[in-house]
């Protein structure tokens, strides 16, 4: 009878009802900020004809993006705590919109390259203003849910955005794809103002003055953060970071290259990468909860993952196989995403959860910075199978990390 009364019981509650309402709006925007990230590798080759730049001088776009995104995050931060996630959530999709714009309106390189940097700059109030909003808001017995369906919704966004650039780019060209891709901005930000009132205003404000506690608990967290176990988790971060950026930017034009894959195929088995990585984060949720052997769950998705790559660059597979070694290269990919997150809290006192996860993920930005620059010189080089040969490197460098760290002790310092 439990089982059957308590969802029936939490339908009528009105809490119930503002949590869904707040995950919804939060993952929606989550969702818009996915796909900004993922606008430009569909149509590389376009942007690089429009302008007669390198593919090394397109991928520099989405350097400045990470550069940005990685020096403004923390500052971006403070001010989520300051003035409140729903203002920098709104005004974040804002300026993304803004800066989409002015991309598909520029009238140079350097124009957009200035328009990309300013669209990393929206891109760092997402995660701040999202996790402030979800911690505030969600009951926190639903918060892990929560979390999940708000990573879900990024990794939908990254897999519906190239099928949707392609398509737009062929009704109005490139240009027209990203002035649709500025009103779906407009749009969500226009949405937060009208329904956003569910959302809490303000985060928490701490204490006036310092502590001598607090301040010892900043040194604390200082070295914590310098800790051999969290800069191997940081190492982590980057090296997925370098392989799935071989794969979403550039499988494109590298499968075109080697084996004159039509781009139209190249793209869909890139979207099924990606939706398949959203239905994997899911199940890989119901995974993590059932073991606390993370580590065997990383080292099997690398297993597919690293053969999906190796496969791509040196077997000219019909597009169905294509097709379905992607698929399922990228459902181990998104399994493999919530045992990365359960091994950085492993090693994560309590209390210290927020200050890690945000300084290891920058590893994803760093990463984010490089990979561009070197698989766009190896474009450059004409050495497209070079890319593929990377991203396996840097998944077994990840894999390393992962099955050679030091195990948790019995009792976790995360877990309450």
């Amino acid at each position: 009878m439990s089982s059957t009364s308590e969802p029936l019981s939490l339908a009528a509650d009105p809490k119930f009802g503002r949590e869904v309402k707040v995950i919804t709006l939060v993952s929606i925007a989550h969702f818009t900020s996915h796909v900004h990230g993922m606008l430009l590798p569909p149509i590389f080759g376009l942007v690089k004809e429009s302008f007669g730049v390198s593919y090394l001088q397109v991928g520099l776009a989405i350097t400045a993006f990470n550069v940005c995104s990685a020096l403004l995050q923390t500052p971006a931060g403070f001010l989520v705590d300051r003035i409140g996630p729903r203002v920098m959530l709104t005004g974040g999709l804002a300026v993304g919109a803004v800066a989409i714009a002015a991309a598909a309106l520029a009238p140079g390189y350097w124009f957009f390259i200035i328009a990309y940097a300013l669209l990393g700059v929206a891109n760092t109030v997402y995660h701040p203003a999202d996790y402030s909003i979800l911690s505030a808001a969600i009951d926190p017995k639903r918060i892990g849910k929560a979390f999940s369906i708000h990573t879900f919704a990024g990794y939908l966004g990254f897999g519906v955005t190239p099928a949707m650039v392609l398509a737009c780019a062929a009704l109005w060209d490139w240009h027209g794809a990203f002035l649709f891709a500025s009103g779906l901005s407009f749009s969500v930000a226009l949405l937060l103002i009208v329904f956003g009132s569910v959302l809490p205003r303000a985060a928490p404000r701490p204490p006036s003055k310092p502590t001598a506690a607090a301040r010892s608990d900043a040194k604390v967290g200082f070295d914590l953060l310098l800790s051999g176990p969290i800069l191997r988790n940081l190492l982590f971060f980057f090296c997925l970071a370098m392989a799935n950026g071989g794969v979403q930017t550039f499988s494109v034009v590298a499968l075109g290259k080697i084996h004159g894959t039509p781009a139209s195929v190249a793209n869909i088995g890139l979207s099924a990468f990606l939706l398949l990585s959203a239905g994997g984060v899911l199940l890989g949720g119901i995974i993590a909860d059932r073991t606390a052997h993370h580590e065997r769950v990383a080292a099997i998705g690398f297993a597919f993952t690293s053969t999906m790559a190796l496969l791509m660059g040196w077997v000219n597979m019909p597009a169905a196989v294509l097709i379905f070694v992607m698929s399922f290269g990228g459902l181990l990919n998104g399994i493999i995403q919530p045992s990365r997150d359960m091994m950085v809290r492993a090693v994560t006192p309590v209390g210290s959860f927020g200050k890690v996860f945000g300084f290891v993920t920058t590893g994803l930005n760093l990463g984010g910075m490089v990979a561009p620059l070197l698989y766009g010189f190896l474009m450059d080089q004409g050495q497209p199978r070079a890319i593929f040969m990377i991203v396996v490197a840097f998944i077994f460098l990840a894999l390393a990390t992962a099955v050679t760290r030091a195990k948790p002790q019995a009792a976790n310092a995360w877990i309450r």
